[in-house]
């Protein structure tokens, strides 16, 4: 096939929920991908921060192989081991006390928002169900994460969208403490990077202070790491940097690279309260996915891990060396990255798309960089090159 014969065939066949750029891509080695016509791209998006191990990466392609060869899918009625060993390697690396497997981020939100408002039904009965989320905040696209979600420009078309979420700015203790004196909240949940909105890093003063607040009235922390977890950030989870202990983190994205796979992370404080029959999913923990899990935690040792915040690092440095009038600023950790832009986002990553770079956009005017964590130096400069190039027309 051609591009062309590609886009034709989705544009008939698939609902157009996407507005697409105008390139069919077939292959990719690491992070440098390839259309049907041959043309080349090197890779800062990974599919929106999923393929964190790139393209072809030997030894998740050696596990999926091999699980597909033995066992499929057998459901949660009975037991694995790709799903026992992931579950294993993510509670014994972040202290937290067991895990819930699903499918995709939204699903792992919406477990958490379930974890929390049965948490409190169990303790305190009826009327303490209301979760606060952050204003530019994004938690997913299903009826109750949208509703989650703290950006008025998602709670359109869909009504009615599921009750109980309340809204406080970021970065301001006071406004969280506000919201929850109505004595109606169960839980605070939140992006300490918000990756949608504008990829914006909280303060860590702000999330400390949230977070004692937060155990101080038994309200449960939330901490929404579908993006910036499984070493996005340059650990293995974001808020292991940010020096707090949440009750409950939800991950997704780079987790399995490039298969669907999430998951819900419960703390000691709440560890117990999905019980039998309460919570449930067909896929999650699914033995291929889980076996791909289990390749990709490999990988993320400390020296990888290391790594990943020193490239992000460079990006961020050389963007900013290259004081270009249309930057406005440079923000992010680890491979997680922000440029903010004066001229129109949306247009400017078109251009880079069309000459050979694949970025992201995010809030009003931010072009956001997720390249695979395994993306090399050489594949680095390549795009920087074409990034410098098209900033440099404004």
């Amino acid at each position: 096939m051609t591009n062309q014969d590609v886009m034709q065939l989705t544009d008939e066949y698939i609902l157009g929920t996407y507005k697409r750029f105008p390139v069919a891509l077939e292959r990719g080695e690491n992070a440098t991908l390839t259309d049907f016509d041959g043309k080349s791209y090197i890779d800062f998006a990974s599919g929106i921060g999923v393929c964190s191990l790139g393209c072809g990466n030997g030894s998740w392609l050696a596990a999926i192989t091999d699980q597909a060869k033995k066992l499929p899918h057998v459901s949660n009625l009975f037991y694995t081991e790709p799903a026992a060993l992931a579950a294993k390697t993510l509670v014994e690396r972040t202290g937290m006390k067991g895990v819930f497997f699903s499918n995709s981020g939204a699903e792992a939100n919406e477990g958490a928002i379930k974890l929390a408002r049965k948490y409190s039904f169990d303790k305190y009965g009826a009327g303490r169900s209301d979760i606060v989320t952050l204003n530019h905040s994004f938690h997913g696209r299903t009826i109750t994460t949208l509703a989650a979600t703290g950006q008025d420009v998602f709670h359109h078309y869909f009504f009615p969208f599921t009750e109980g979420f309340l809204y406080a700015d970021p970065n301001d203790t006071a406004s969280v403490k506000s919201v929850c004196s109505c004595g109606t909240v169960c839980a605070v949940m939140m992006e300490l990077i918000q990756g949608e909105g504008g990829v914006l890093p909280l303060d860590q003063e702000f999330v400390q202070e949230v977070a004692a607040f937060c155990k101080s009235r038994d309200i449960l922390l939330l901490i929404d790491e579908v993006q910036t977890g499984v070493g996005r950030t340059g650990t293995l989870f974001c808020f292991q940097q940010y020096g707090i202990e949440p009750d409950a983190v939800t991950f997704a994205k780079g987790i399995a690279a490039g298969l669907p796979f999430g998951g819900v992370l419960a703390n000691e404080s709440c560890a117990a309260t999905l019980s039998a029959g309460t919570h449930a999913t067909t896929f999650g923990g699914n033995p291929i996915c889980a076996a791909g899990a289990n390749a990709v935690l490999a990988e993320l040792t400390p020296e990888f891990l290391s790594a990943v915040a020193e490239k992000g690092a460079y990006i961020r440095k050389t963007v900013e060396g290259w004081k270009l009038p249309v930057v406005t600023s440079v923000r992010g950790l680890g491979l997680m990255i922000g440029i903010g832009v004066s001229c129109s986002h949306r247009e400017a990553v078109g251009k880079l798309v069309e000459s050979g770079l694949l970025a992201l956009t995010a809030g009003a005017d931010t072009i956001r960089l997720m390249p695979p964590l395994t993306i090399t130096k050489e594949e680095i400069d390549a795009g920087l090159a074409v990034l410098k190039q098209i900033l440099s027309l404004y």
